[in-house]
């Protein structure tokens, strides 16, 4: 069972190997799942973006609505221009920001 807490997970997407990027995204949700978080994985439009593309204004604005939906933001490491914009709207919006994903559970302890 899922958790009422959702993480957004902002981490580089197009620097570097973008099939390596979704991978380790995928890995820090999982770890998520067993936290008893509720992980949104922004790189998962990858997939969606292959099908139907659209410019990377389009799912910047996109990703935004979803990150105001969420209880916190986890920072991946690496270099992002769209990561770097995500935090900087949380930081705006007033919602906690994450740099290691452990942090989340002292944070928001277990319900």
């Amino acid at each position: 069972m899922m958790a009422s807490k959702t993480v957004y997970v902002a981490g580089p997407y197009s620097k570097g190997d973008v099939a390596l990027n979704v991978r380790y995204a995928l890995g820090v949700a999982e770890a998520l799942i067993d936290m008893g978080f509720t992980p949104y994985i922004p790189h998962l439009t990858h997939f969606w973006h292959l099908v139907y593309p659209h410019d990377i204004e389009f799912w910047y604005a996109y990703d935004l609505e979803w990150l105001a939906k969420c209880d916190a933001l986890l920072r991946l490491t690496g270099e992002s221009i769209g990561a770097d914009k995500e935090v900087q709207f949380a930081h705006d919006h007033g919602i906690p920001v994450f740099h290691y994903y452990k942090d989340l559970a002292k944070h928001f302890p277990a319900e």
